[in-house]
């Protein structure tokens, strides 16, 4: 039982083998000067100006959600629309309701003023 799992156990002795050995490799033979402005931490062609624990505004996370949810709301619209004809009126039924549902949300928070940035 155990040789039939022979050939995945050396792929993976292999596979970190040529992995260790080619961080070994560029770590001593790469070139290293570092400088101060390579050594500095990097923030979108800014200097840090803050901590990096500083606190993030609410609407930040609300934009995250709706993108989840939207993104959700695709995957499963997509494979609907494939089978649509298969599922008739009730399938038309269903994925209008649940439209619908994500309509109201985006209304709900379209109201509620997440989508606007000050």
């Amino acid at each position: 039982m155990l040789a039939e799992y022979l050939p995945t156990l050396l792929f993976l002795i292999v596979a970190s083998g040529i992995g260790v050995a080619l961080l070994v490799v560029g770590n001593l033979l790469g070139p290293k000067r570092p400088t101060a402005e390579k050594l500095s931490p990097y923030e979108c062609g800014f200097a840090p100006f803050e901590d990096a624990r500083m606190q993030f505004d609410v609407r930040y996370y609300l934009i995250a959600i709706q993108f989840i949810i939207f993104d959700l709301e695709i995957i499963f619209i997509v494979p609907w629309a494939t089978v649509f004809r298969d599922l008739g009126v009730v399938g038309l039924v269903e994925m209008g309701i649940f439209a619908s549902m994500l309509l109201l949300g985006f209304i709900y928070v379209w109201k509620k003023g997440a989508l606007e940035w000050e």
